[in-house]
């Protein structure tokens, strides 16, 4: 079956993406826009993105250096089409209001609408992280900040990056060295600093797809004594532009001292400038002076809750790439499977060379790895568009049920990023596997999009930091109030599916599992020693993932056979991959919880030289 067909029924069956219309800010939109916003990027997607996914691939960007010593990236062609096309869509500015150029559209639409593009092409632009960076300015920048930066980033004209990592310090962000030095605080932009330092792993740090980019940097403002604050709490956060402008938007002519100082060379991604970047090294002085120019965004200090306002939205982002990067390897192996002959019945002795070879996908193990694709790929997808609902519910709801949906992202954005970052992984891994030798070859895509996505697992936050994040501070925030508030739903799904038979038995299956979790939680912290409670982060979110997915699984069963859902492909095919997943997948958490409850301490006091 067809994205779009499954995305119709997770949006107006499942999720009730229509009653959204009645809510103010979105009063204008009707079924009708919604679908011809996904008709666009539909489009746009399979005629700028999809055949060019591969050119992209092999033609990675390179450099140039041009006859003042200075290095150009140059990048194919069909890149710059496509960021074009998707710019003129009017999708960087979908959600913001009318009067910035924006439709006011529901996120869970927008997010629904760029699955198109993660799924025909990952890293063929850098859309996602210049909607992060302007969305970041519209909530903390001054108006100055938002009426230059913000605005001339959604309507295409410049794109934007994140620029966190620093080469000594990768994650490890009370680590930064970058240093701001004020020179005015009376800039119409913002206060003035000069910034020094480092950035590495920063996607689209330099390219000429746009007339500017605005990059927004973690940086420490050294105390009176001349030293930089340790840890985390001396960290802001300015935006420096590649190209100086006035307070109208436009260029001054002049360049700003951020210097490419080389391209990362990835698995996957290619399509991707990833750089390094230098500031403030004196290679592009600015008034005589080296040093780059960089506005205070926010207050001093307050760099990194400025910076998870992006991060947050990042990490819901990167699950979605992860997910349509698994739908796609699970669509070519679907269709490898239905056209490949190999093999005879096994009914028949599976050696009876008289017999005619049968398609892969009549073998047993064939369609059980096909099943596992689905399960993942379909559940992380129906799971992104629960969280990307829960954003239009935080932002749009009333107070109280704007304040349960704040918690709830809290607790399931750790999950909306790592879970499908490992288990579509492992749905391209077996896409890979029913091809056969001819998977492992660049014949066919599936080995690219495996390649594209072992990166999900470690950017906007590895795997285990959101391990740690989950197991550490979401579950027990507020008193553990996301989590009782999740257990609520999980149990509103349960009391829903024990009044229909053919469900009963699952829902019972996802109760024990939900007890199980609540209880290794506990279990878990019952020392209070975070180092014996963290020793098993990994496995407790691996755990906690499945049950989430179990839930949503069972609920997506729920509406499909409660006779009010559209009677397409996808309704009819919940079912069967809950089964599934709750006969194969769910009993995993009992392996993972075992250690957790025991808080094992196996790795953590390995001794090193027995490594």
């Amino acid at each position: 079956m067809s994205l779009r067909n499954t995305l119709e029924f997770l949006l107006y069956d499942w999720l009730d993406a229509p009653a959204l219309i009645e809510r103010p800010r979105f009063a204008e939109h009707s079924r009708e826009t919604f679908d011809a916003v996904m008709d666009t990027c539909e489009r746009i997607a399979r005629d700028k993105y999809a055949p060019f996914n591969r050119l992209i691939d092999s033609e990675e960007p390179r450099t140039e250096q041009q006859p003042d010593g200075n290095l150009h990236v140059v990048l194919p062609q069909a890149t710059y089409d496509a960021r074009i096309a998707y710019a003129e869509s009017g999708m960087l500015a979908a959600a913001q209001n009318y009067e910035h150029g924006g439709m006011q559209l529901p996120y869970l639409v927008e997010a629904a609408a760029n699955a198109f593009f993660g799924k025909a092409s990952i890293s063929i632009g850098a859309n996602l992280l210049t909607v992060g960076n302007a969305n970041l300015l519209m909530a903390y920048g001054t108006p100055s900040q938002k009426n230059v930066f913000a605005a001339n980033e959604f309507n295409g004209r410049w794109t934007g990056t994140m620029c966190l990592s620093e080469p000594q310090a990768g994650s490890s962000l009370s680590d930064v060295a970058t240093r701001a030095e004020l020179e005015e605080q009376g800039d119409p932009l913002g206060p003035r600093y000069r910034l020094r330092g480092n950035k590495m792993w920063i996607s689209g740090g330099e390219h000429e797809l746009a007339e500017n980019i605005v990059h927004l940097v973690l940086a420490k403002i050294p105390g009176p004594d001349g030293k930089l604050i340790p840890g985390v709490k001396g960290i802001s956060l300015f935006v420096v532009p590649k190209k100086l402008v006035d307070t109208q938007g436009q260029l001054t002519g002049v360049r700003n001292d951020v210097a490419l100082a080389g391209l990362n060379h990835k698995l996957g991604w290619r399509g991707t400038t990833n750089t390094l970047l230098n500031f403030g090294e004196g290679k592009f002085p600015v008034d005589g002076k080296a040093g780059a120019v960089g506005y205070l965004v926010g207050q001093p200090g307050e760099g990194l809750k400025c910076m998870f306002h992006m991060m947050n939205e990042a990490r819901i982002a990167i699950g979605m790439a992860a997910t349509m990067l698994g739908l796609a390897g699970y669509e070519a192996s679907l269709e490898y499977a239905r056209t490949r002959t190999q093999g005879r019945p096994v009914g028949a002795g599976g050696k009876d060379a008289s017999q005619a070879p049968v398609r892969l996908i009549e073998h047993a193990d064939i369609k059980r790895m096909l099943l596992t694709q689905k399960a993942y790929c379909d559940g992380a997808l129906a799971l992104l568009l629960y969280c990307a609902r829960l954003v239009d519910e935080q932002h749009t709801g009333a107070s109280g049920a704007a304040d349960e949906a704040r918690l709830l992202l809290e607790v399931l954005t750790p999950i909306a990023k790592s879970w499908p970052s490992e288990n579509c992984l492992e749905a391209n891994s077996l896409a890979i596997q029913i091809h056969g030798g001819y998977g492992y070859t660049r014949d066919f895509p599936v080995e690219q999009y495996w390649r594209d996505n072992r990166l999900n697992m470690i950017h906007e936050g590895t795997h285990g930091i959101q391990a740690m994040d989950l197991l550490g501070r979401k579950v027990l925030m507020e008193g553990g109030r996301g989590l009782k508030l999740l257990a609520a739903r999980i149990n509103d799904t349960i009391e829903k599916a024990l009044q229909q038979p053919e469900l009963a038995v699952y829902a019972n299956a996802l109760a024990q599992a939900l007890a199980r979790v609540g209880a290794a939680t506990k279990t878990a912290w019952a020392t209070g020693q975070p180092a014996e409670a963290l020793a098993n982060a990994v496995p407790y979110m691996q755990a906690f993932g499945h049950m989430v997915l179990a839930w949503v699984w069972l609920d997506l069963a729920h509406t499909a056979s409660s006779g009010d859902a559209s009677a397409n492909e996808a309704s009819q095919a919940c079912i069967p991959a809950m089964s599934f997943f709750y006969r194969y997948e769910l009993p995993k958490i009992d392996a993972w919880l075992r250690v957790v409850e025991s808080r094992d301490m196996t790795c953590a006091e390995m001794p090193e030289h027995l490594f």
